[in-house]
């Protein structure tokens, strides 16, 4: 039988490839129903993404659907898309493809659901298409091909976080939708909005949820992390009757209550950025900032519309690591921008190498269709971007291993992830290292653990990646 990839992450500026099957402990187990209506789900993209097909799992599980595995088994198959760069995109049609081919039966939704002329145009033979966040539209169009069952076996099994398709100890807490920034090479605007920010007593009751279900880490996501609340004013609001302002400072502040590991994405290099850092020194959250750069020379930046001081940004570099000395600072910069000359690639080379950043993710430069870079002259031949674009893994390598290799020697807290009890290893991450993008920790000789676990190790072994460890 033909298995879906349920959860199958896009190759994006925030995502890595990846592609899982559903995690079984995420979803209560049932028993089979043959009268059941079954929905088949494939979720592409970034973590945003992976928020919204939960929610629609949520929901889809609440009517009394069987979430199911096969193509043959499902009475239809939902495909959350992504549609930010031109991979993303061949991905997500080729997996529509896939599933008419497979089921024939196939609701399109998310972020390329905004295109909805390309995906009639490969695939006519879709029956509905929605754009992302399109919960209620979604379940309509599930309703009208999929007629909820009468009977509705699911609804006392639907925990009260939800149904979620990470492991049972860390989450994807998402506090806003869109953004309100217009950097030349991105969509995300036109594809999700404006921002929307959640009110601060909502997040907080969601993660008091996840956390009473057992969640160790909650991954704190948006488009633009360090903007929520502006678009409400940074409102009070209320959680358990105390007040709490939407903002993000006031936000994790909150969090730290629950006394579990708490990491912040998708940080847009503001000013007031500056003020979290205290709250790492003080440990309410992790020592861990993933922080979109893009770029080091002031004009490739300015036509990227992004903050154009690299030298600020080093200057402010050098005091948060004064507070906070161990701070992991994650980035994403794109080679081969229009204009972009070999000086001014050199000057990004020389901010990596003065920054010493402990992560990195590059990409080069390809043209998204309605980005306004598109239109920017002096585009680089793509042999020059590809021949920049490892010029720059390589150096960041370098400086990554080497910080990798500086830990040899150190005890350090770790989440187990995962566990082979006959090998007698188990697979971590420190506070440094994010789920599915960063590095991670191979414990050796340890038993009696579990996911979730946060234990202990001394570092043995730095490899280019991840390190080695024996139970401290």
């Amino acid at each position: 039988m033909s298995q879906l990839p349920i959860n199958a992450s896009t190759t994006s500026s925030t995502s890595t490839t990846s592609a899982t099957r559903i995690n079984k402990d995420g979803i209560p187990s049932v028993s089979r129903h043959d009268d059941a209506a079954k929905v088949g789900f494939i979720s592409l993209g970034c973590p945003k993404a992976l928020v919204d097909s939960e929610r629609i799992l949520t929901q889809l599980r609440s009517d009394g659907y069987e979430i199911v595995n096969t193509y043959e088994d499902a009475g239809l198959v939902i495909v959350n898309t992504c549609g930010f760069i031109d991979s993303a995109i061949a991905e997500s049609l080729d997996t529509i493809g896939e599933a008419i081919a497979k089921n024939g039966r196939v609701i399109v939704t998310g972020c390329l659901g905004k295109d909805a002329e390309k995906i009639q145009q490969t695939h006519p033979k879709v029956l509905a298409i929605s754009g992302p966040q399109a919960y209620e539209t979604v379940m309509n169009q599930v309703h009208e091909h999929l007629p909820k069952p009468k009977k509705n076996p699911f609804i006392d099994l639907v925990p009260p976080q939800g149904i979620k398709l990470t492991p049972r100890h860390y989450a994807y807490l998402k506090i806003s939708e869109g953004c309100n920034h217009s950097c030349t090479f991105c969509i995300i605007p036109d594809l999700r909005g404006k921002l929307v920010s959640r009110p601060a007593g909502d997040v907080m009751a969601e993660a008091e949820r996840l956390a009473n279900a057992g969640v160790q880490e909650l991954l704190v996501i948006s488009q633009d992390t360090s903007a929520y609340g502006v678009d409400i004013k940074y409102k009070t609001d209320f959680n358990n009757g105390q007040p709490i302002k939407s903002r993000i400072k006031e936000l994790c502040e909150a969090l730290a209550r629950f006394d579990i590991w708490v990491r912040l994405h998708y940080v847009y290099p503001y000013p007031s950025v500056d003020d979290l850092i205290p709250l790492m020194a003080e440990g309410k959250i992790l020592p861990y900032l993933d922080i979109p750069f893009q770029h080091a020379n002031h004009d490739i930046l300015r036509n990227m519309k992004r903050p154009a001081h690299s030298e600020k940004v080093l200057h402010r570099i050098a005091n948060w690591r004064q507070i906070v000395p161990d701070i992991a600072l994650r980035s994403t910069f794109i080679v081969g921008f229009p204009g972009e000359t070999e000086a001014q690639f050199e000057e990004l080379l020389d901010f990596l190498r003065e920054a010493r950043l402990d992560r990195v993710g590059a990409f080069a430069y390809s043209q998204v269709k309605g980005a306004k870079s598109n239109a920017l002259p002096n585009h680089v031949p793509e042999a020059v971007k590809q021949e920049r674009l490892a010029r720059l893994m390589a150096i960041q390598a370098e400086i990554s291993a080497e910080k990798l290799a500086d830990k040899i020697g150190s005890i350090q807290p770790v989440m187990i992830d995962e566990v082979d009890t006959d090998a007698h290893i188990a697979i971590g991450r420190t506070v440094y290292d994010a789920p599915e993008i960063d590095g991670v920790v191979q414990i050796e000789s340890i038993d009696g653990i579990a996911p979730g676990q946060v234990i202990h190790v001394e570092i043995t072994e730095a490899t280019d990646h991840d390190l080695i460890a024996v139970p401290a």
